[in-house]
């Protein structure tokens, strides 16, 4: 079980990783361009994790899942629960409001004038804050609850 853990904790980490970069460092480098190559780069990048996010949040949320279900008994459950909660409601919150303005993003021409897009980006990069800390709490309360439960059942043997 150490081995499904430690994925879970690798697949959770690496996704939340990825999420404060594109908030602390590819965003802030992208304010620094002119508006046409940062139009273009802000497509490329919505265009790219656009296609690879769904299944690497979905897989993450299956992952959860399948924790709580193998510590449905211990007294870590409600830690997981509140985990794969989160990562549902991110999930949802992400489709229904996220994903919208990354697709407009992504579709822009490269010669959209700036205006037109600038005021919708920094929204999307507010709203995906919140989204990182509120990953970063599912993601805490995960491993919380699997240390805890591996150090429980190390100390009952």
């Amino acid at each position: 079980m150490i081995f499904f853990n430690l994925f879970t904790i690798l697949c959770l980490g690496l996704l939340i990783g990825n999420e404060l970069t594109v908030s602390l460092f590819i965003n802030p480098v992208m304010q620094q361009l002119d508006p046409r190559p940062r139009t273009q780069a802000l497509s490329l990048f919505a265009r790219l994790l656009g296609k690879a996010m769904p299944f690497w949040y979905a897989l993450c949320l299956l992952l959860l899942l399948a924790e709580t279900a193998l510590y449905r008994h211990e007294t870590v459950f409600p830690f997981l629960i509140i985990a794969s909660s989160l990562w549902a409601a991110v999930i949802v919150f992400t489709v229904t409001t996220l994903v919208p303005i990354n697709n407009r993003i992504a579709a822009l021409p490269p010669e959209a004038s700036p205006s037109s897009w600038q005021k919708e980006h920094r929204r999307w990069d507010i709203l995906h804050r919140w989204r990182v800390g509120v990953l970063t709490f599912a993601f805490a309360c995960a491993v919380y609850a699997m240390l805890t439960a591996h150090q429980l059942a190390t100390l009952c043997r």
